[in-house]
């Protein structure tokens, strides 16, 4: 999977990290400004399963809507999974860190770390899983913006 991520300035939404840390949690600043992750099962949104068409995930920092309710699934990974995300919502990063090559997924609007994706495990159609830390999403009730079609990050 290629990179395709823009550089920090060029994201929509850019503040500092001083405005980052005075909007979010430490918590939720650790995980979506420095890339950090929380532990595998205590996530909000891990065992959380919303009717189908009952809303979608957005980004925490920005709001910029990420996921249907519908994309989402039970891996056993130990953090919320999803197959497929909303067109342009994510941007793809090699990482790295850690001694392993992953693939970083952000935020397409503010650059905000939101986890990693995988592909290859036939979970799923689509087969791709995007493990995402539940402190960088937020669950919205309602119908889905107009217009936001999902796809693979692929």
């Amino acid at each position: 999977m290629p990179d395709k991520y823009p550089a920090p300035d060029s994201f929509e939404v850019a503040k500092t990290d001083a405005e980052w840390a005075a909007e979010l949690t430490p918590a939720e600043y650790n995980v979506i400004r420095n890339k950090g992750t929380e532990r595998a099962t205590t996530g909000e949104y891990d065992k959380f399963y919303p009717e189908k068409h009952e809303g979608f995930f957005v980004c925490k920092a920005c709001k910029n809507p990420l996921y249907s309710a519908e994309s989402k699934f039970k891996s056993g990974c130990g953090w919320p999974a999803f197959d497929k995300c909303f067109k342009g919502a994510v941007v793809t990063n090699t990482d790295n860190a850690y001694g392993m090559q992953r693939v970083e997924i952000v935020c397409a609007k503010c650059g905000g770390h939101l986890g990693h994706v995988f592909e290859g495990e036939r979970m799923t159609s689509t087969n791709e899983r995007h493990c995402v830390n539940s402190v960088s999403v937020k669950f919205q009730k309602g119908p889905i913006p107009e217009g936001l079609e999902e796809d693979k990050v692929v």
